[in-house]
């Protein structure tokens, strides 16, 4: 299998370190010369008011991410690494479809005391309800993904730097 044929999805919870270990893995591919596209789910369903037909933005978050990829791909062949949150088969389905490709997650945990610091650290205190609602959910989206078990490899971040993390991800995949 060409490793063009699937997307490396950096899957977890909230502060669990997808955004920081995304921008390492583009920076060990680029250093290696593998060509590559990052996409992080976050921007592609930012926008308010959702429609109607789409109350948490998640088919306008597909179909954004579609468009995107099909250009990435005429610039040619490449790795396509995302980093977001897939809890369910139907969340699955949908990257699956909007990339026409294999979705292959990795999920990255950490200890509860490290995603609190990070989330901390994220904020500013004019940011204080985003931290909050953060603060109040991680744990349910940490045991969503837990019990959906649709990773093939879980990753543990704690304690460990954003490139070691994101070495270890590439070594998951021989890449």
């Amino acid at each position: 299998m060409n490793s063009t044929d699937f997307v490396i999805f950096l899957n977890g919870s909230y502060g669990v370190g997808k955004t920081s270990t995304l921008d390492q893995v583009g920076d060990l591919m680029a250093e290696a010369r593998m060509p590559f596209s990052l996409m992080d789910v976050d921007w592609f369903h930012r926008s308010w008011p959702p429609g109607d037909h789409d109350p948490t933005n998640v088919i306008t978050e597909a179909a954004n991410m579609a468009i995107v990829w099909r250009n990435y791909k005429r610039t040619g062949p490449r790795q396509l690494v995302v980093s977001g949150v897939i809890s369910s088969p139907q969340d699955h389905a949908r990257y699956e479809a909007a990339f026409e490709l294999r979705v292959r997650p990795v999920r990255l945990v950490a200890e509860e005391w490290d995603i609190e610091s990070r989330l901390r650290r994220r904020y500013t205190p004019e940011q204080e309800p985003s931290l909050e609602w953060h603060l109040d959910r991680y744990r349910d989206l940490n045991s969503r993904l837990a019990q959906a078990d649709l990773d093939e490899a879980i990753i543990e971040t704690s304690g460990c730097g954003p490139r070691d993390v994101a070495t270890n991800v590439l070594e998951h995949f021989s890449l």
